[in-house]
């Protein structure tokens, strides 16, 4: 990787502007488009006259919600996603996160590969932490009891159910986990924890003070919600299109807090340096 890059941030929150200053700190040149905020160590463009330029590109996680603004919420005005790429030269070095169909669609037909750092499995355990730690901030919040001795059921088994059981049974909760495939159910047991089968919930939710998902396909629908005891409180940490019916949740009274990109909100910083991490790791695969 050579010593000084162009590198320019365009759009994201709190984790992109972070993200930007360790840039910066590095000692590399970089340029900011739809951050919002004025830092002295960044060159803060009002456009993109000059981006094609830059040794890098670094959208946003995710790059947009719609598939056509991109996703910048600091900006204050509504960025083009297809006018972004416009202004790129073909097969120029551009990193983003979680990128959708669609992007891949946009990027292609411009001769562009967007390298998505989101996918990566080094990113991917660095963002369980503040996710989890964000959960047990969120149910310390709004439980009316402590999680100490609390009956908790952490739904999936993947770097965040793992990460997420732990923190709560050393907490004190006493902690249920479900999963699909034996190998996890196995391990589960194996740690002490309670098991569940994800796909047979039906009848043994009746119990719990707390769920935390994170499964993103629906998995908390009608039939499952209406079991849950009064005051149960379900955090759903899975991404769109999320793991619980929301409607039927509201219909049924039952409270659920869906709390998407929790690194950004909890531990911009920390969120920050990991994408850090995962976006050198790109430039060091792709030789710049």
């Amino acid at each position: 990787m050579k010593h000084t890059l162009n590198i320019w941030v365009i759009g994201g929150d709190l984790r992109q502007e972070k993200l930007a200053q360790l840039l910066a700190g590095d000692g590399h040149v970089v340029h900011t488009y739809g951050l919002g905020s004025e830092l002295e160590e960044l060159r803060t463009e009002e456009n993109l006259t000059g981006i094609q330029l830059a040794d890098c590109v670094i959208l946003p996680l995710p790059v947009t919600g719609d598939g056509v603004t991109l996703n910048a919420p600091l900006a204050g005005w509504e960025i083009s996603l297809p006018g972004v790429l416009d202004a790129l030269r073909r097969e120029q070095l551009v990193c983003g996160g979680r990128i959708d169909e669609k992007t891949a669609v946009l990027a292609e037909e411009r001769g562009l590969t967007i390298h998505d750092y989101f996918a990566r499995e080094e990113l991917a355990v660095a963002n369980a932490v503040p996710t989890a730690e964000g959960a047990v901030q969120i149910a310390m919040e709004e439980m009316p009891i402590t999680i100490h001795g609390a009956r908790v059921l952490v739904v999936g088994y993947g770097r965040l159910g793992k990460l997420l059981a732990h923190r709560f049974d050393a907490l004190g909760a006493r902690v249920s986990v479900s999963a699909r495939k034996w190998s996890d159910l196995a391990w589960i047991e194996a740690f002490g924890y309670g098991v569940e089968q994800t796909e047979r919930l039906d009848g043994w939710l009746c119990g719990y003070d707390l769920i935390v998902n994170t499964v993103p396909i629906c998995v908390l629908g009608e039939e499952q919600l209406s079991e849950l005891k009064k005051g149960c409180l379900v955090i759903d940490l899975a991404s769109k299109p999320g793991g619980v019916d929301l409607q039927a949740a509201k219909k049924l009274g039952v409270r659920v807090i869906w709390a998407l990109s929790l690194p950004g909100k909890v531990a911009p910083v920390t969120a920050g340096k990991a994408i850090l991490s995962s976006v050198y790791n790109i430039l060091r695969e792709q030789g710049v």
